[in-house]
């Protein structure tokens, strides 16, 4: 019933989408974005987020591009990919120039279909399935930050050098997470690295007690974790009642920032290894002039999430600009063979064969702040080069 009724509600929207696409063409008044994000829910931390990163990417030009106001709506999709689809099909039944969005590889692989549809560009800056730039690749979606494939292999080999013997998993029960998993224990597994057991939980499981307690008894020495938002928050706190990271190397994707570390407190925080999608100490020009804007703001450093968003809409709306047209196909065109030379984290580089950006792979452990830094602060242990990370286009 599940699959059957998520075609039925994409059919419908593309339906819906294939009624309004033949519009006049007018004068341009704005350039209006579409933010398809969850501001509530579960993920509502990472969407929030988001969408303070890409303020900042707005604010740096005037909140103009083409010599047109940015116009943005934010859409709360509420952690759901059903709302997701309505909230996206109902913006695109308007003209808009960008589908910023989403979070969930679900909702993004979902919309990805209506933006192909009505040939929208579509700005990916957080979710990681292979999909998305593989097998459901679209000529319209563009995905500026890490794949899954990336986050695996920067986990398996953190997990190596830490001499990890033997890894018990607790996975959040959502079809990215379980395909991660499956991968990554195969990575695991070819490492010599021994998997005794795992959980799936629901997302916005509240009581992670027990779980850790299986763990614990398991007589594993690594926890391997790819939960998300909210429940990263529930997990830590819980595992900092019982010293887990004391007792296990606990490592995941996006498990621990700055932001997530003030929400869970240093008992759970401190000596969690996490995959890294951006970091605020980064070096460059950029980074400093985004981390400076983004402190003035809100009074506190940009997390992943948000540095990502950032990163992203400005390398896309900078190429924008480049075209000096006022033509989606150009943007596009343009855009698939871009290079961004001073992105937050260094080179990036858009390839054309799939709309992946090559980039470098952050991983770090949470330490205890000093100074004017955060309480929990992630100090980047590895930096991985796109060389090791990606394989080439065929």
């Amino acid at each position: 019933m599940k699959a059957i009724f998520g075609k039925s509600l994409i059919g419908g929207a593309l339906t819906a989408l294939m009624l309004t696409a033949a519009q006049p063409v007018v004068a341009q008044e704005s350039f209006r974005i579409a933010g398809i994000v969850p501001l509530s829910g579960a993920w509502g931390i990472i969407g929030e987020s988001m969408r303070r990163g890409a303020t900042i990417a707005f604010e740096e030009r005037d909140n103009k591009v083409l010599g047109k106001p940015i116009e943005v709506v934010w859409d709360d999709t509420e952690t759901s990919t059903q709302v997701a689809v309505q909230k996206t099909t109902r913006a695109l039944s308007k003209e808009t120039h960008t589908v910023f969005g989403e979070v969930s590889s679900g909702s993004t692989l979902a919309i990805m279909k209506l933006t192909q549809q009505r040939k929208v560009p579509q700005i990916i800056t957080l979710s990681a399935d292979d999909r998305i730039t593989g097998s459901d690749k679209s000529r319209y979606a563009f995905r500026t930050s890490n794949t899954v494939a990336m986050e695996n292999k920067m986990i398996g080999e953190f997990a190596k050098r830490k001499g990890v013997k033997k890894v018990y998993a607790v996975i959040a029960d959502y079809q990215v997470g379980r395909d991660m998993w499956a991968a990554l224990k195969a990575d695991l597994e070819s490492k010599g690295i021994e998997v005794v057991g795992v959980d799936f939980t629901a997302i916005g499981t509240k009581d992670y007690a027990v779980l850790i307690d299986k763990a614990l008894k398991s007589g594993a020495d690594g926890l391997a974790t790819i939960i998300v938002g909210g429940d990263v928050i529930t997990a830590l706190k819980q595992g900092g009642e019982v010293g887990l990271a004391e007792k296990m190397t606990v490592m995941g994707t996006m498990l621990m920032d700055e932001t997530l570390g003030q929400s869970v407190g240093e008992a759970g925080s401190l000596g969690i290894n996490s995959t890294l999608r951006y970091h605020f100490t980064q070096d460059t020009p950029r980074n400093k002039r985004f981390v400076d804007a983004y402190v003035a703001k809100y009074g506190e450093v940009p997390s992943q999430y948000a540095g990502e968003a950032y990163d992203g809409l400005s390398w896309w709306l900078d190429t924008v600009e480049s075209t000096g047209v006022w033509d989606k196909e150009k943007w596009v065109e343009a855009f698939s063979t871009s290079v961004r030379e001073d992105s937050v984290e260094g080179m990036k580089r858009m390839r054309a064969c799939d709309n992946q950006a090559e980039q470098v792979g952050l991983f770090g452990t949470a330490v205890a702040g000093t100074g004017d830094m955060p309480s929990v602060l992630m100090e980047v242990t590895e930096t991985f080069t796109a060389e090791e990370l990606f394989e080439p286009c065929k």
